[in-house]
């Protein structure tokens, strides 16, 4: 009897990513590895290897997954202007004199970074370094600190946009197709980041409120583990709450409504993001203020513009009205692209552009990296037998759809001990969804549970991320088994998130029905 290769290929991945290999050439290592052993023991056509070309290419021209290195770089630009440092200082301010103020003020002010930056490490380490000591110096007991840092730090990875619902709204839109085919349709529907994104939001929002509820909770029952702020501090005017907050909400606005709104796709309003978030780290870094601001005012006026009243000088029948309209466009255009110039140029000087691109190059070359890796796997493991064998598991679950999704998000959150969220995303959903929504399973609604449960990987020790990027910021009196005990609620916070999300599915669907 031969082998099973496709499961020995999936234990061989898990077992060389736990050696610390890096993880785009350990998947691409083993998968080129067991075509080798399958096609010597008569299991794999090597011939398959001939679509490997198409899917890299597929992959590259992607313009959903453009968006992600825009994404990115507004998440990185916003980190290095230090803008969460001062929502941090304003909301703890704001919300410190209330037993458990400290804590909601982290928890939201997570929430407003998760809309606008979408990178965790990034607010984990600000919040951890800002936040962390003030609550310990007030009196916080430090599981509790820990907990909620790490917890509001992973909101980037559910509350859109964020680079998860991204990478997820193109694993599940394929999938989607995929099961459409298995079951006889030639009409076939897509899924779309936006779909994914609407869906996103109320559960997140939900997630926020429920933190937001235990720091309420714990302060309530357990006053000295979340005393009021005991450090003297004036309460911030409103014009300081407003310096605050607005531009962040701005821009979240400006992204979210393009996409939700349909006005935008999403690399588009990803191009959006970056270049706000540039303007605002300007304007932060010293760049002439008025400049910035009017320059910001003719990007906005001319993207309404155009797209009420589109100019194309090009046509033969275009009259002197149609030039002045062009050239006052140009005009726009000419000041909104000062405004970036005197931008780029102050956060240059400032000393974050550098930093940012890099950093912008670095994660984005690392997802893209083990997306397409990934894709070398499961032609592998496809060709091997492994998704007629998956597709067999699941039909074989008690409890029909229910028991092989139950099945399924539970592999998903035990897998998070160990594998980071894209490499569940790109590895493990492309082989379990299609089966899954051909089981009946709504499509979206799918996409936002697995998404709760991806994020959860953050939390969950050993390998948790937020773990390790707490670690290395928290105050040295905070020990590992502290972050660890602290993270603990939280992560049953997000199992009843997931467990909200499954019993009232309109939590998920609503917003997506209205706008779709």
């Amino acid at each position: 009897m031969s082998p099973p290769l496709d499961l020995l290929m999936f234990a061989a991945l898990i077992g060389a990513i736990l050696l610390g290999y890096p993880v785009a050439f350990t998947i691409a290592g083993v998968a080129s590895l067991f075509a080798l052993l399958g096609a010597a023991l008569g299991q794999f056509d090597l011939a398959l290897m001939g679509a490997l070309a198409q899917r890299v290419f597929g992959l590259m021209t992607n313009e959903v997954l453009t968006a992600i290195p825009l994404f990115v770089l507004m998440g990185v630009v916003l980190e290095k202007s230090r803008i969460a440092e001062e929502l941090l200082e304003t909301m703890g301010r704001l919300f410190g004199r209330m037993r458990g103020g400290l804590g909601v003020s982290v928890v939201l002010v997570g929430a407003l970074l998760a809309a606008s930056t979408g990178i965790v490490g990034a607010t984990v380490v600000a919040m951890g370094m800002i936040a962390l000591p003030t609550m310990l110096r007030n009196g916080y007991d430090a599981r509790l600190g820990a907990g909620v840092v790490c917890a509001s730090g992973t909101l980037g990875q559910i509350i859109p946009p964020s680079t998860l619902l991204i990478i997820l709204s193109e694993v599940m839109s394929n999938a989607f197709q995929q099961a459409q085919y298995a079951q006889g349709k030639f009409t076939i529907e897509t899924l779309s980041v936006g779909q994914v994104f609407a869906a996103a939001l109320g559960p997140g929002l939900a997630l926020v409120a429920l933190y937001v509820l235990y720091m309420l909770g714990r302060a309530w029952l357990t006053p000295e583990a979340a005393p009021a702020m005991r450090e003297a501090s004036d309460a911030p005017s409103r014009a300081e709450v407003a310096a605050a907050i607005l531009p962040p909400v701005l821009l979240i606005v400006a992204v979210l409504g393009g996409v939700l709104g349909g006005v935008a796709s999403p690399n588009e309003a990803a191009a959006v993001g970056a270049v706000g978030a540039i303007l605002m780290a300007g304007r932060k870094a010293g760049a002439p203020n008025r400049l910035v601001l009017a320059g910001a005012a003719a990007l906005l006026l001319l993207a309404v513009a155009a797209g009420l009243a589109p100019v194309r000088l090009q046509r033969s029948d275009a009259g002197a009205a149609d030039f002045a309209l062009g050239a006052s466009y140009a005009g726009l255009a000419l000041l909104g692209a000062a405004a970036l110039a005197a931008s780029l140029r102050a956060t240059f000087r400032a000393g974050s552009l550098a930093p940012s691109l890099t950093a912008t190059m670095t994660l984005t070359a690392m997802i893209f990296a083990t997306i397409l890796t990934a894709s070398v796997f499961s032609l592998v493991f496809v060709g091997l037998g492994g998704e007629a064998r998956v597709a067999q598991i699941l039909d074989a679950m008690p409890g029909g759809a229910e028991g092989a999704l139950l099945f399924t998000l539970a592999l998903i959150f035990a897998m998070g001990f160990f594998l980071d969220f894209v490499e569940i995303t790109v590895i493990l959903l492309p082989l379990v969804a299609p089966a899954l929504i051909a089981m009946g399973h709504d499509p979206v609604w799918l996409a936002t549970l697995i998404a709760v449960v991806l994020q959860t990987s953050f939390l969950t020790p050993p390998f948790g991320f937020s773990l390790f990027y707490l670690r290395g910021a928290a105050p040295p009196e905070v020990s590992t088994g502290q972050i660890y005990a602290g993270v603990a609620p939280f992560i049953a916070l997000q199992v009843a998130a997931v467990a909200l999300i499954w019993l009232a599915p309109g939590l998920a669907s609503w917003l997506p029905g209205v706008l779709y």
